[in-house]
């Protein structure tokens, strides 16, 4: 069991120390100004200063509370609307064009018009977060509940269930798992969409802090920032996926 977990744990390391290397050989290899590319232990140093000496935990738990209300939000309604749209093929014939036609339109696209609208204060930026948030889960709530197998409703009938019951006893704990992928979805685009977001006019998050170090050519906060976003976002991705997988554990008996 332990030398099962230290391969997991030396597989799960091996791909961030290459792309640790493949950085050093980059910065190293004269291809590339090593001015425009700041050396991994000096992202580090510079982590650690704006961790104890600025205002770093105040830019983090800014952009994550705004992810979490505008994935929540999102998630909210895109989840009965997916379920309507899969489970109705009348629905996702009238409804479908304009879904996607609206998930096709870029986030950033839409700033102007929701400054217009919202003005430039945090509702603002959850807009933004909502309809990123919305589109990419409603996609995958429609796509996943269209295809759910019609044959589990037909043996509960068989079996004299109530409507009601289907509904409690089959068709949730079928969508359970599309719901899950939906958050995980929309959570990604979310944090994809969080610098945009922050472009009106932020005064905290790791967005506004990617836009304000790049006015003044500061690189390595600008790689703390990416950096500090990305590791945000897997560890949330990670914990969703413990969730699911203690809440699907029905799913991999059935299926094993």
């Amino acid at each position: 069991m332990n030398g099962n977990v230290a391969r997991r744990v030396i597989l799960g390391l091996t791909p961030w120390v290459g792309a640790v290397l493949l950085w050093y050989a980059v910065r190293w290899s004269g291809f590339v100004n090593p001015s425009l590319i700041p050396a991994p232990h000096n992202v580090a140093a510079k982590f650690v200063e704006l961790l104890f000496h600025e205002h770093l935990l105040l830019d983090i738990w800014a952009s994550t509370r705004r992810v979490l209300l505008g994935v929540v939000a999102g998630i909210a309604v895109a989840v009965p609307v997916g379920f309507v749209l899969g489970w109705y093929r009348g629905a996702r014939t009238f409804a479908d064009p304009m879904i996607n036609f609206f998930r096709a339109l870029p986030p950033i696209a839409l700033i102007p018009l929701v400054i217009v609208y919202f003005g430039v204060d945090e509702v603002a930026k959850l807009v933004i977060l909502f309809y990123a948030s919305f589109f990419a889960g409603v996609i995958v709530m429609y796509e996943g509940v269209s295809q759910i197998t019609p044959l589990y409703i037909r043996v509960a009938h068989t079996l004299g269930a109530s409507e009601f019951e289907i509904f409690r006893k089959v068709i949730i704990p079928l969508t359970v798992p599309h719901i899950l992928t939906a958050l995980r979805v929309a959570l990604g685009v979310a944090w994809a969409t969080l610098v945009a977001s922050e472009l009106i006019a932020a005064q905290r998050g790791l967005g506004a802090m990617i836009q304000n170090a790049s006015t003044y050519f500061l690189l390595d906060v600008i790689y703390v920032g990416i950096i500090c976003i990305g590791c945000i976002a897997l560890i949330m991705d990670l914990i969703l996926r413990r969730i699911s997988a203690r809440l699907l554990v029905w799913q991999e008996r059935a299926s094993a």
